[in-house]
C-alpha cells in the first residue's frame, strides 16, 4: 500500500512539472551592444529574471556574438566591478545554473569566416524561422541590449 502510495505520489508530481515550466515568462533577451558594461548588464538581468521564475532564451547578434568565442576577445572574458565577472563567464554561469539556452545570429558566423566550432560549448547558432516565431509570440517579452 505504501509503495502504492509512493507511486501515485510521485507521477503526481511529474505530471506537474510540465504545467510548472509552463509557467515560467518566457524572455527572449537579444543583445547587439559591443559594450562589454552593457554586455554584463544584459547577463546580470538575465540571471535575475531568470531566478525570479522568466524563463530566458539569449540571442547574441553583431559584436555581441564575441562573447560566445572560444577565443573571445579580452573585453569579453575580463571581469568588471564591483563583483568581478565578466560578460561570458556570467553567461556561461547562467546556461548551466539555469538551462537558458544562448544562440547566435544566423548571420554572425558566416560574417567573420568561422563555423560553430568557434562557438564555447553550449552555443548554438540560431534558426531565423524560430527566431521570429518567438519574437511575433505576444506571450514572449523581448529586451534589447
Amino acid at each position: 500500500m505504501k509503495r502504492l502510495a509512493a507511486l501515485a505520489i510521485a507521477a503526481t508530481a511529474l505530471l506537474a512539472l510540465p504545467a510548472a515550466a509552463q509557467d515560467r515568462t518566457p524572455v527572449l533577451v537579444v543583445v547587439t551592444s559591443g559594450n562589454a558594461q552593457t554586455q554584463l548588464m544584459s547577463m546580470i538581468l538575465t540571471m535575475q529574471a531568470a531566478q525570479k521564475g522568466a524563463a530566458p532564451h539569449i540571442l547574441l547578434c553583431g559584436a555581441a556574438g564575441d562573447i560566445a568565442l572560444r577565443d573571445a576577445p579580452e573585453s569579453a572574458t575580463a571581469t568588471q566591478p564591483p563583483r568581478d565577472l565578466s560578460p561570458q563567464g556570467l553567461m556561461q554561469t547562467i546556461m548551466q545554473q539555469t538551462g537558458t539556452e544562448v544562440q547566435v545570429c544566423a548571420i554572425y558566423l558566416p560574417a567573420k569566416d568561422l563555423d560553430a566550432s568557434a562557438l564555447i560549448d553550449g552555443v548554438t547558432v540560431a534558426d531565423p524561422a524560430e527566431m521570429g516565431a518567438m519574437i511575433a509570440d505576444p506571450a514572449v517579452k523581448v529586451l534589447g541590449f
